[in-house]
């Protein structure tokens, strides 16, 4: 029993000498170490068939070379597990691709905004961003919309007191600066805005662009020269224009803005109801009375204001038809931009 315990400690000790990698060593532990066939367990077994005055030396000597074994064999797993045998350098195929490497980008939203100030920055407009906790007086006082006024209606507004709130619009940008500068002024307040309102094409949160010129003699054609300037060169095509009669409190005239449905060309289909038109903002001249709370004179001073919801362009500009899968951060929708 003891010559076959060091034949088969020598044995093993040549073996994993050889042993030159992972899947070596593991066919190694399996042969001599393994629970049910291996070759030092089923030694080990017949101990007990031993004469009963030679068992206690025995088992010493097959718990010594057992230890030996599997303290080289632990002493190899860890060399080959920390690739630092040197000895023997694994090959390079030079000839496999490489990894790629996922890669993120801008959320679509952040894109459309980016371009639309590009866009008005190209026709002369400096960009101004504001808060988004707003006051009552320039979320709707500075802007012709009093207490108890009717238009409040149109906002489901989000107050945190009686007298501050989340903003409704970016349009109290256009009273602030007005307050401070003198014209001529040409601006767009790019921003988040805030609402009680949610479904398919509405939620609490949205983006949205204001803008507004003021100077002398500024008309109605200045304001459709400008929006018609945006709308071709935000959709890259020739699209026909509709201003639709409306109601803006801090706007008079006001008009509603259509453009030709950017899905049938303005054919008729199921995206445009078959109208052949899609809303994309309203506008109009900026009331004089908001001139006024600002100390202009609207003998002298005229202007146009305009609003856009960013993720509207942007449904319209990549035919999505469900506002929530902007927000839904799902990667299959947000990897196509």
């Amino acid at each position: 029993m003891e010559t076959q315990l060091r034949a088969l400690q020598q044995e093993a000790l040549d073996a994993l000498e050889q042993t030159t990698d992972s899947a070596s060593l593991e066919l190694f532990r399996v042969s001599y170490l393994g629970r049910k066939g291996g070759r030092l367990t089923a030694i080990l077994r017949q101990l007990g068939s031993a004469a009963p005055e030679d068992r206690p030396r025995l088992g010493q000597l097959a718990n010594e070379i057992k230890a030996d074994i599997e303290r080289l064999f632990d002493e190899r797993l860890q060399l080959f597990g920390s690739g630092t045998d040197s000895s023997r350098p694994q090959p390079v195929d030079l000839s496999l691709p490489g990894r790629y490497l996922p890669f993120g980008s801008l959320h679509p939203i952040t894109q459309v905004m980016g371009e639309i100030c590009a866009i008005f920055e190209g026709l002369g407009f400096a960009v101004a961003e504001g808060p988004d906790v707003e006051s009552d007086y320039y979320n709707f006082e500075a802007l012709n919309i009093p207490q108890h006024h009717p238009a409040r209606d149109m906002h489901d507004t989000f107050y945190v007191t009686d007298s501050i709130l989340l903003r409704t619009h970016t349009s109290p940008m256009q009273a602030r600066i007005m307050e401070k500068q003198d014209p001529p002024l040409r601006y767009i307040s790019p921003g988040k805005v805030y609402r009680c309102d949610s479904d398919i094409t509405h939620t609490p949160m949205f983006h949205q662009v204001e803008g507004f010129l003021v100077d002398r003699d500024v008309s109605f054609a200045d304001l459709k020269g400008v929006l018609t300037s945006f709308s071709q060169r935000m959709f890259q095509r020739d699209l026909a224009l509709r201003f639709r009669p409306s109601f803006f409190p801090f706007t008079e005239p006001s008009a509603e803005v259509d453009i030709a449905c950017v899905i049938c060309n303005g054919k008729g289909c199921r995206v445009c109801k078959q109208t052949g038109w899609l809303e994309i903002l309203g506008s109009g001249l900026i009331d004089p009375e908001v001139l006024t709370q600002v100390g202009y004179d609207p003998d002298i001073y005229s202007g146009f204001a305009f609003g856009m919801g960013v993720e509207r362009i942007a449904m319209l500009k990549y035919g999505i038809d469900d506002i929530r899968l902007y927000y839904e951060n799902d990667l299959r929708f947000l990897s196509q931009f």
